[in-house]
């Protein structure tokens, strides 16, 4: 198995490919190290992505990527081969960001309204403003929301979760959920205002 790995290494494996995608799952269950290296790598800027969205410092988001993928190998053996592998491993990804927010949950609670309301614009206009930028560009505002917002905008918006299972994930209401929505889409508006404004001064 470690030759069959090694030169799999090199060539590749794709994901999409459930002959691979076996021979991975297998090779990490036996915690061979090559194919967890495999793993890793393949899925590496994909996930960093997503812990990206959930943190709000580059460290918080490595320390996410770390113990989620601890996670992934912990768990691998569950995989049962019936949705994609990514999107198995994007879900632990997830699930691990909104643990670190339950336990942090306290620290946060205190300072948000008073620090997020006033980027609130008095007025919902600008509807096209996302439209003016990248990918990179929306991460990096997003990450400037206070962590209450960032964590309920990332989970509704980029990993299709309801305002019930929110509600029950982060143990509140369906209304503050959407009521966080709806601030964290408006911050993000007067943000990228802002964003805008600033380039057309340079």
């Amino acid at each position: 198995m470690n030759n069959l790995a090694s030169k799999k290494q090199k060539a590749g494996m794709d994901l999409s490919n459930q002959a691979d995608v076996r021979e991975i799952v297998e090779g990490c269950v036996e915690r061979n190290s090559k194919y967890q290296q495999l793993l890793y790598k393949q899925l590496y800027s994909k996930m960093m992505v997503v812990c990206h969205r959930y943190a709000n410092r580059p460290d918080d988001a490595k320390d996410l990527f770390q113990e989620g993928f601890i996670k992934v190998f912990e768990k691998i053996e569950r995989f049962n081969f019936k949705g994609s592998l990514e999107g198995w491993v994007r879900r632990i990804m997830v699930n691990n960001a909104i643990d670190y927010y339950r336990k942090n949950k306290n620290k946060y609670a205190m300072s948000e309204t008073l620090v997020e309301a006033e980027r609130i614009p008095s007025e919902d206009e600008n509807q096209g403003i996302f439209d003016n930028l990248n990918a990179k560009q929306l991460l990096e505002l997003v990450q400037q929301l206070s962590p209450v917002y960032q964590t309920v905008f990332s989970m509704y918006v980029l990993d299709d979760y309801s305002h019930a299972e929110i509600a029950q994930e982060l143990n509140i209401s369906e209304g503050t959920s959407k009521s966080n929505l709806s601030k964290a889409k408006r911050n993000l508006k007067a943000m990228v205002l802002e964003h805008l404004q600033i380039d057309e001064r340079k």
